[in-house]
């Protein structure tokens, strides 16, 4: 990975928000999946609250950015909004951001479980690396305002159409009560036992809820009713 600078983000930062939102909006269309859409303020008072990781190139160009948010009264943490300028994806920042935003959550919230819902294989790795497992929807928080969140993405149709127990993002959860196995090849090995069956179901929520919306069969019943 080049000499990248991941820090905490300031009230020096502000003026980087439109670019990072403008940034998270374009990915998300490019990707075909939602994301919760953030305003620029929202952004800047992750920054100003000290809730918020930021990424710059040697050069001192703006390279990523992830904050975090907190839900159900400080018991779940999400570590939400990661992003990588384009010129800089696959250069191993997005890990480096992540493994930042993870310690600084674990420092404001010891005791509470952090988790993400995402659709990208490369961030459930990185979650996976981590100590994170794939979990039902149920696991989650089931704060309103984290779900009305949810409203802004392009998929919340399906969302709400699931009753919000699924929908094209896999859920993921870190609970710190749980033992975790630190040995970095055994995480290493518990991804590639995972990783299959991430892609796999992906792909079936795909076909599912953007494919063949109204199409239901035995098959596809069976299909749909497996669960992360």
């Amino acid at each position: 990975m080049k000499n990248f600078i991941v820090q905490l983000a300031n009230n020096s930062h502000l003026h980087y928000a439109n670019t990072i939102c403008n940034e998270m909006e374009a990915s998300a269309k490019a990707r075909g999946t939602g994301i919760a859409k953030r305003s620029p303020e929202y952004l800047e008072q992750k920054m100003l609250d000290g809730k918020a990781i930021i990424a710059f190139s040697p050069d001192k160009q703006w390279a990523g950015f992830c904050y975090i948010e907190t839900w159900s009264h400080g018991n779940y943490v999400a570590n939400s909004g990661l992003i990588v300028a384009p010129e800089f994806r696959k250069s191993g920042l997005a890990k480096a951001i992540k493994e930042k935003v993870f310690e600084l959550s674990k420092t404001k919230y010891p005791n509470a479980k952090i988790f993400g819902l995402t659709t990208g294989l490369a961030v459930m790795k990185i979650n996976s690396d981590l100590g994170y497992e794939p979990v039902t929807y149920s696991e989650l928080t089931q704060d309103e305002d984290f779900w009305k969140g949810c409203r802004s993405c392009v998929n919340f149709e399906i969302l709400k159409s699931k009753d919000r127990k699924n929908c094209l993002c896999t859920a993921m959860l870190y609970n710190p009560d749980e033992k975790k196995d630190s040995d970095k090849e055994n995480k290493f090995l518990n991804f590639k036992k995972y990783a299959k069956l991430f892609e796999r179901i992906t792909k079936i929520k795909k076909t599912i809820f953007l494919k063949q919306p109204k199409v239901k069969n035995k098959e596809n019943e069976k299909i749909s009713s497996i669960s992360i």
